[in-house]
């Protein structure tokens, strides 16, 4: 009788396992420019960038608050002065530049600006060439990457890789392009000699490293 019924169960419970819904693949973060936390203020060590979106307010002058996306060429469209290039420039700074040119324009005598983020640009820099985890990597927010930092993430240098040139290509507000050779090497290994301004050279979103490869 007991296995009578065991049988019966076990065919109601393989009946039911088809209806059962499948599990359902993990869901992929969707790829967005990261917004502050509401009510935080932007620190004024921020180093704005093109594609920030920014909120500019002058205090007591409501009609010349505006919220806008730094564009290609590093400016903002404000009213009465027109564009202003803050792309590069530290908030504290770039809200100096603003004052500025509403004095020079005189069109206020004593402004004060306030500079907030409300969205960031998407913030990231590839390393190719001889590291053992090539591809792009996120920036920190309100942090800063040096380079050493940024091969350690990249899991290292390969066996092969020529780590005494490690070439910086950085496109500049005004679309020109800059390159720097930095001796990374010997940080690592913390050569005598070594220049530890190489270590303080600040990566900035869209910075392109390459490792080239030892001549053997």
């Amino acid at each position: 009788m007991f296995l009578a019924v065991l049988r019966r169960l076990l065919v109601f419970v393989a009946l039911l396992l088809p209806l059962a819904p499948a599990a359902l693949p993990a869901q992929e973060a969707a790829v967005s420019s990261p917004r502050p936390a509401a009510g935080t203020t932007t620190s004024p060590a921020y180093v704005l960038t093109n594609t920030d979106r920014v909120s500019v307010t002058v205090f007591g002058e409501d009609e010349l608050s505006r919220i806008a996306r730094i564009d290609s060429q590093g400016r903002i469209n404000l009213p009465l002065v027109g564009e202003v290039a803050i792309a590069g420039l530290r908030v504290s700074d770039a809200q100096a530049a603003i004052e500025r040119a509403y004095q020079e324009g005189r069109y206020l005598r004593a402004p004060r600006v306030t500079i907030t983020v409300e969205e960031y640009a998407a913030r990231e820099v590839s390393i190719q060439g001889q590291v053992r985890a090539p591809g792009r990597y996120s920036l920190p927010i309100e942090s800063s990457m040096t380079i050493l930092e940024l091969v350690t993430r990249a899991g290292g240098f390969t066996d092969t890789a020529r780590g005494t040139a490690v070439r910086v290509t950085r496109i500049m507000p005004d679309g020109t392009k800059r390159n720097f050779e930095v001796d990374v090497d010997s940080l690592i290994r913390g050569r005598r000699g070594a220049n530890v301004q190489d270590n303080s050279l600040i990566l900035e979103p869209g910075d392109i490293i390459f490792v080239p490869e030892r001549l053997i």
